[in-house]
């Protein structure tokens, strides 16, 4: 399949619209409907039903914009990997929100640092939600990430396992309390992170505006363990005994042969191991396992 047909053929489902989409890709519409159709004999389906008044996605069609959208993601992330990687100074690019590692990221960059194939790591902190979009966009190598997140394209091997506490306003009705229940926050306005439908507070994007949020008096939060270390003395923080733990685990795109992503998933598993995890130090996912011992 030509990409360029892919890409216009995409471009046409999501619009449904032969007009619009030929504005929208800066072309006009006779070359957009030629490349349509030299895609539909190519495959040999009809891949669109046009009538006078309107455009509609036959099921091989919406099959063909499902999955041509993650084929030119797909290539795109290919060509911003290889740019990266083709950099006369290469950098190993970590993404994790501000207070979302655990407090493990200083013992896992000087872990990394000792490792022979280590090159120097760029971070790149992103708000809520966005290192598994950022991971398969090739925009970072690995990440951190909480939670149980949507890991299509990637692997990852779990690290860490919290509890977790309620983050308060100093002057909260339980503010005082040595531990909460999730009934006790029952009512309470929860932030709403961006891009997720929970939570029907203020949209929250990043650690800054929900600390901000939070001494406001405007909501709360639930949060890891960990995030205590990161947050100012205008906040309370007190356990939440019955909340679910909390998962960190490490990410990167799937089947990744590079040694120096290999050699920074060994540091974080050793990091792991050594604050009394169930891993072995030194043992890595059986796809990187192949870099270390080929």
């Amino acid at each position: 399949m030509d990409a360029r047909e892919l890409a216009y053929f995409v471009a046409v489902a999501e619009e449904l619209n032969f007009s619009r989409a030929a504005e929208r890709l800066g072309i006009a519409q006779p070359p957009l409907s030629r490349a349509v159709k030299q895609l539909e004999r190519r495959l040999g389906v009809v891949l669109l039903e046009r009538t006078s008044r309107r455009v509609t996605l036959t099921a091989a069609g919406q099959v063909l914009l499902e999955e041509g959208r993650r084929a030119l993601d797909g290539l795109a992330a290919a060509a911003r990997r290889a740019q990266r990687a083709g950099r006369q100074d290469p950098r190993l690019v970590l993404v994790a929100k501000a207070v979302g590692d655990g407090g493990m990221m200083p013992d896992i960059l000087a872990a990394y640092e000792r490792e022979p194939d280590a090159i120097p790591v760029e971070v790149l902190f992103c708000g809520f939600g966005e290192h598994a979009a950022l991971l398969r966009g090739g925009f970072a190598d690995v990440g951190l990430l909480h939670g149980r997140p949507d890991l299509t394209g990637l692997d990852s091997e779990d690290l860490l396992v919290e509890s977790q506490i309620a983050v308060l306003p100093a002057r909260h009705r339980l503010a005082g309390k040595e531990a909460v229940t999730l009934a006790d926050l029952e009512g309470e306005v929860l932030p709403r992170w961006a891009g997720l439908p929970q939570g029907g507070g203020p949209e929250v994007r990043d650690a800054g505006q929900l600390m901000q949020l939070i001494v406001m008096g405007r909501t709360i939060a639930v949060l890891p363990e960990s995030a205590r270390a990161y947050l100012g003395g205008d906040v309370v923080c007190v356990p939440v005994l019955d909340a679910p733990p909390i998962t960190m685990m490490i990410a990167w795109p799937e089947q990744s042969r590079s040694p120096a992503l290999a050699a920074f998933v060994r540091a974080a598993t050793d990091v792991a191991a050594r604050r009394g995890e169930r891993w072995e130090p030194g043992r890595l996912p059986a796809d990187l396992e192949t870099v270390r011992n080929p």
